[in-house]
């Protein structure tokens, strides 16, 4: 073949590669993923969450997701393996996957964040010198992740923060370091707290747990909180009183042991969430992800906008509290439909008296740095 010829072919064929790449690049101009970034990914919890955030019952309005793992304690390996993992699903929805071990990226773009980071402490031996060491630590590393959500994600962004200690100090953290972005955007999952004390209602009264409803948590979700049923509801209970499958009854009404209710059942529902973690050495992956993904489909329209979940947002006097809430529109407005009488006030002026001392522990702990720094 004469060389002119090759030449011209040689060409041809690298114009034809050419705009092909440029075709690829502006194909993918056009997908448009939502960036959703996982604290703590190698954490239980997160395995339970990838299958299911990719779908349109989560996300009804989206086509194609990123997925960020980010673990600072974690081995790279390892977060190579759960990419590999996620790749492998081969999810219409899965747009991409990228792994960090460290915060030069970290929350570029976020849509959605969600935090699983743990901090475990020992109950029984936890002496006032690790709790604030504990504290010291969270602080440092939630000062961090809230700077960096106010100057990289996006200013819409949703954060849920998980876990089973300092739930509600987590989230402050957050509100108090991203000032850009609105605070309503920011809670801490109860719903997993609530779940578990439908559960328990439901064995007690021998009905699903699906068919107990609008049960509320009030106060530290990873301290001391109050399951309150002023305005929780029951179907299909084989009582006096039937009716058909949408008939519900208020708890309250047809069960008249109030001592249970007021303390029993209290520490049925503190022990619960305790026991099961004990028992695996890590937290209840299967419900904690089932609460994460309840507040996200409220969050994202694909629930009644009347349904009421528990989860820790900011009060006015610059505490994360847990209270009912309805999700609508992006953001959470607090429940007006409900009576806090004199010993709800009294319970919650006791959570917020806590909740303020783990702020200032952490504010204390951040001084502490500062000055060793300085």
């Amino acid at each position: 073949m004469a060389t002119d010829t090759m030449l011209r072919i040689a060409a041809e064929n690298l114009e034809a590669q050419m705009s092909l790449i440029v075709e690829e690049k502006h194909r993918l101009c056009l997908i448009q993923p939502l960036h959703i970034w996982i604290t703590g990914a190698l954490s239980p919890t997160c395995h339970v969450l990838i299958p299911c955030v990719l779908s349109t019952e989560v996300f009804p309005k989206v086509t194609a997701i990123s997925l960020h793992f980010l673990d600072l304690e974690g081995d790279a390996g390892e977060l190579q393996e759960l990419r590999q993992e996620t790749e492998d699903l081969a999810h219409p929805m899965l747009y991409q996957v990228t792994i960090h071990t460290d915060l030069d990226q970290a929350f570029q773009d976020a849509d959605v964040i969600l935090l699983l980071d743990d901090f475990k402490t020992d109950e029984k031996n936890n002496s006032d010198e690790e709790k604030k060491e504990r504290v010291r630590e969270i602080s440092e590393r939630y000062r961090d992740y809230g700077h960096l959500i106010d100057t990289r994600a996006n200013k819409q962004v949703k954060a849920i923060v998980s876990g089973d200690s300092f739930v509600n100090l987590r989230c402050a953290l957050l509100v108090d370091t991203a000032r850009s972005i609105d605070s309503h955007q920011f809670v801490a999952s109860a719903t997993q707290l609530e779940n578990q004390a439908r559960a328990i209602i439901a064995k007690k009264m021998k009905v699903r747990s699906s068919d107990v409803t609008d049960v509320i948590v009030w106060g530290n979700i990873s301290g001391t909180f109050y399951v309150d049923l002023q305005r929780a509801k029951i179907f299909n209970y084989d009582g006096a009183i039937k009716g058909p499958a949408f008939f519900s009854q208020a708890i309250l009404k047809i069960f008249h042991d109030s001592k249970w209710v007021e303390t029993d059942f209290q520490q049925l529902v503190r022990h619960q969430h305790v026991a099961v973690a004990s028992k695996t050495g890590r937290a209840a992956a299967a419900s904690s992800a089932n609460a994460i993904l309840q507040v996200l489909k409220a969050w994202n329209g694909a629930c009644s906008p009347d349904e009421v979940l528990s989860v820790g947002v900011l009060c006015p006097d610059g505490i994360v509290l847990s209270v009912p809430v309805t999700l609508t529109d992006g953001k959470w407005s607090p429940l007006l439909d409900v009576t806090v009488g004199d010993k709800l006030k009294e319970r919650l002026g006791f959570c917020a008296n806590e909740l303020q001392q783990e702020k200032e522990l952490g504010l204390e702990s951040c001084s502490d740095v500062m000055n060793k720094d300085g």
